[in-house]
């Protein structure tokens, strides 16, 4: 035993450690655990980078939603159960009363305010021609138009139109037309006896053709229902060398 014990410590102290070899495989331990620990944290930060970008994703699905929520709660809360009625704007009295300017027109709309009537005197008729006067339908408590439609049967070549209309108050001329072209037509309105005279006398070279044809007088009047009585027409026609006249009146309370 002491025998074996000395052969034990002679061996050990004549052993050399090769420091090399020891150097060599203490680094190679080290960088082996140093691999080992950059495996780990990459892993970890891979980890965690994924949680971050599930996060993110997941938030912002969670804003889109809730963005679309409000977005859809805003349009229920600003959008009306049902639609607006129309507005339906009526004409004020002042509006409607407004006396019309008319020149050379034809008659215009009604208005709201007025109270359109129509009415006519019986024909009149003398050879080549007849004529019938009317209160236009348009005619309102302001204004009047007073129409006067003649039937020519033969060409004309001389032709004289009279509308008196009866100063009952206010009469003011605002304008005339007739259906035949206003230029073959000389055309006066004048005051006279107490009547407003609208005439028409057909030019010197000119035909009117076999045909209806309408003169028409325009003017305002005292508000209120004119009574047209006494207001008169007179036409003078001649064709063929032939001269044909009629006269007569507006039907009364026109």
């Amino acid at each position: 035993m002491d025998d074996t014990r000395k052969l034990l410590r002679q061996a050990a102290e004549a052993h050399e450690p090769d420091r090399e070899a020891m150097l060599a495989r203490i680094g190679q331990g080290m960088a082996q655990d140093s691999d080992a620990r950059r495996a780990r944290l990459y892993r970890r930060r891979r980890q965690a980078s994924w949680a971050k970008i599930s996060l993110a994703a997941l938030a912002a699905v969670g804003v889109l939603g809730l963005g679309g929520l409000a977005v859809a709660a805003g349009v229920r809360q600003q959008a009306p159960e049902h639609p607006p009625a129309p507005v339906v704007v009526t004409p004020t009295g002042q509006a409607a009363s407004s006396q019309p300017t008319v020149s050379s027109a034809r008659p215009p709309a009604s208005s709201g305010s007025s109270t359109p009537h129509h009415s006519a005197a019986p024909s009149s008729a003398d050879g080549v021609i007849s004529a019938r006067a009317d209160v236009n339908a348009h005619s309102t408590v302001y204004w009047s138009q007073n129409d006067l439609t003649v039937d020519v049967a033969q060409p004309l070549t001389a032709m004289t139109v009279e509308l008196r209309i009866a100063q009952t108050g206010g009469i003011q001329s605002t304008g005339n037309w007739l259906t035949a072209p206003p230029d073959d037509f000389t055309v006066t309105v004048t005051p006279a006896g107490g009547y407003l005279v609208y005439r028409w006398v057909l030019k010197p070279g000119r035909t009117i053709p076999a045909a209806q044809q309408i003169f028409a007088a325009q003017f305002n009047h005292q508000t209120g229902k004119r009574d047209a009585g006494k207001d008169t027409f007179l036409v003078q026609a001649t064709a063929s060398g032939r001269t044909s006249e009629v006269r007569g009146d507006f039907p009364a309370g026109g």
